[in-house]
């Protein structure tokens, strides 16, 4: 299979999930009257397919360590269980995290609930597997939590209302990233206990406990929706192909970024792929402000705002990267 022999090589797939996971959303913007639920059954298939894919060839490849599927047949039934779990949380974490954004905003729903997964996800996972200089790490967290709570002040600069975020809004926010940080022991675990799993059959069991979950978390959402009305099955056969296009590619870019994610941290660790992950944010700020104009009329505040943003992520990156070689 291949596996990343240097920091470069690693620092290009972790900043290539980070554009990934910033910019799958954007397929969201180009359907047209198709509920996210929907949507999200496409992109949970979407998910599953790609991680396949990439498993029969990347991590099936190479002369370094066991094949896809002779790792699969090898490895602890443990750390394949965990690898599902962590799936399953992640799941219910992005479906919250979509609710939140509808009821509170993007100015508040990623503040709160990438800020509390960044935190949770990269001291649990280094618990488990203490990789890199944890001062080091620690700025590069701090500087990205910093960045998301910018992104959030940048956001709200463009509401002219000011209107009370609710304390339900808050709640599944706060749960969301509770739960997005949750998911990374869980891979941590089958990438480094026992017979463990390669990244390849992590991102394949991981991405097929997503699925799973969409059988019981999105189901229940369809009937009770966080946000808007129930949702019938029939428009998922009813929606047109580009709709389903869109679905499909949305899922293949997240999941792209994940498979990386997880080949990085077979190097540099768990901890420091995700940190560097989750500034995904900062991509899908400027998808915003470049593509979609959505700053377009923002006051100076925003646009310094924004600006502080960018360089905090930089400095952050650099942190982090500089938190592996210490190490």
């Amino acid at each position: 299979m291949f596996v990343p022999e240097t920091l470069a090589i690693a620092m290009v797939m972790m900043i290539t999930s980070t554009v990934c996971w910033g910019s799958w959303a954007n397929t969201t913007k180009l359907t047209k009257d198709y509920r996210f639920e929907l949507f999200y059954w496409d992109y949970a298939i979407g998910i599953l397919l790609v991680s396949l894919i990439l498993a029969f060839t990347m991590g099936s490849t190479g002369g370094e360590g066991e094949g896809f599927l002779e790792n699969l047949a090898a490895a602890d039934r443990g750390n394949i269980v965990a690898a599902m779990i962590g799936g399953f949380i992640f799941n219910i974490a992005n479906l919250l995290l979509v609710a939140g954004i509808e009821l509170a905003g993007l100015a508040v729903a990623f503040p709160v609930a990438i800020g509390i997964a960044l935190v949770v996800g990269v001291v649990s996972s280094y618990a488990i597997q203490p990789v890199g200089d944890p001062m080091l790490l620690g700025l590069g967290v701090a500087l990205a939590i910093v960045a998301v709570i910018l992104i959030g002040k940048a956001y709200g600069r463009l509401t002219t209302d000011s209107e009370a975020v609710s304390r339900k809004s808050l709640v599944i926010c706060v749960i969301s990233g509770l739960l997005m940080g949750s998911f990374a022991p869980f891979v941590t675990t089958a990438l480094t206990a026992g017979h463990a799993l390669t990244p390849y059959s992590i991102a394949v069991l991981f991405t097929l406990g997503a699925f799973l979950c969409c059988f019981v978390v999105n189901v229940y959402f369809m009937k009770k929706p966080l946000v808007g009305t129930p949702v019938d099955f029939s428009g998922f056969f009813t929606a047109g192909p580009k709709n389903h296009a869109m679905g499909l590619l949305g899922g293949f870019i997240w999941g792209t970024g994940t498979v990386f994610n997880f080949v990085a941290a077979s190097l540099v660790g768990v901890a420091i792929a995700y940190a560097v992950g989750q500034a995904a944010p900062m991509v899908a700020a400027a998808w915003g402000v470049f593509v979609w104009k959505e700053f377009a009329g923002a006051d100076k505040k925003a646009k310094i705002y924004l600006t502080l943003m960018f360089v905090c992520y930089l400095l952050a990156l650099v942190s982090i990267a500089g938190a592996y070689k210490a190490g």
